[in-house]
């Protein structure tokens, strides 16, 4: 089932030692019932594409050496919200790319599930999208969603709007729901996703607080469609917008379980009960970079 997109809508490194806030998850081994997640709440470098490929690559090893079988990332968490009048557009291919290819790998290596925020190029039509790819333990990518609601000005206007929704199975879901940012504003998306058997609803997230900051829409979604939402936002200052406050949640039934913000790249990371589909418990974790 396909939906149509709706019209435009105005809306250092890694350090050596890890500091670990709020309540530490439990070190016991993990039930099967128990997915844990982990929410890179990263802060990319505007335009510069060596750094933030290398936090990422570094936060998704620490996520996973603290036991976390997904891995979420905030929207453009490789190139910053503000990039294009900086290194352009050239750079932008077809994906799987080289270093893609290479995270694919790493992701195999450590036998998780990877949700990478990565702008592509159509390889038909040459349009340029801001995509959310979902690539599984065995390093496949097994999914893909391409931003709908992007803004025609200003710092997405190198981005073409994507015109589909699809859910994809994603173990140990049957199927699972992709958003990017803003895609949560209205009830089309998500429903139309709900409508497809998606049983949670994950997405990344630039989305700054402020006069067009998130007034309520995660909520609303959860509540048009009874699904839970997983939120990757990102933190610190960009070129245009400063995310230094901005929040990564956990929203069900209408509203914030979780709602976790820090003012320097961290991971946060939860436990999700497979059973009951809420939180396991209401601890997390902060791993500071």
């Amino acid at each position: 089932m396909a939906f149509t997109r709706r019209q435009l809508l105005t809306a250092g490194l890694l350090a050596s030692a890890s500091a670990c806030l709020g309540a530490r998850l439990p070190a016991e081994p993990i039930p099967r019932s128990v997915l844990r997640i982990a929410f890179l709440h990263l802060a990319p470098l505007p335009g510069d594409l060596a750094h933030n490929r290398r936090l990422v690559e570094a936060a998704v090893a620490r996520a996973a050496d603290q036991g976390a079988t997904w891995i979420v990332t905030p929207e453009l968490c490789l190139t910053g919200y503000t990039f294009a009048d900086r290194i352009g557009t050239d750079w932008i291919l077809p994906q799987p790319d080289p270093w893609m290819t290479d995270m694919c790998r790493l992701v195999a290596r450590r036998r998780v599930t990877l949700f990478l925020s990565h702008p592509e190029r159509d390889r038909e039509s040459g349009k340029l999208y801001n995509s959310l790819f979902v690539i599984d333990a065995e390093g496949t990518i097994v999914g893909r969603h391409r931003k709908i609601h992007t803004l025609r000005v200003g710092s997405e206007a190198w981005s073409t709007p994507g015109e589909q929704v699809a859910a994809v199975p994603v173990r140990p879901f049957n199927h699972i729901g992709m958003l990017i940012c803003a895609d949560a504003y209205g009830p089309e998306i998500c429903q139309g996703l709900q409508a497809q058997g998606a049983e949670l609803l994950v997405s990344a997230a630039a989305w700054a607080p402020g006069h067009h900051g998130p007034n309520g829409e995660w909520e609303r979604c959860t509540s048009d469609t009874g699904l839970p939402l997983l939120v990757c936002n990102r933190t610190g200052p960009d070129r245009t917008l400063d995310f230094t406050k901005a929040e990564t949640v956990v929203v069900q039934d209408g509203r914030r379980l979780l709602s976790l913000s820090s003012d320097r790249s961290a991971i946060f990371i939860i436990d999700w009960d497979l059973q009951t589909q809420t939180l396991a418990r209401q601890e997390y974790q902060t791993v500071s970079l």
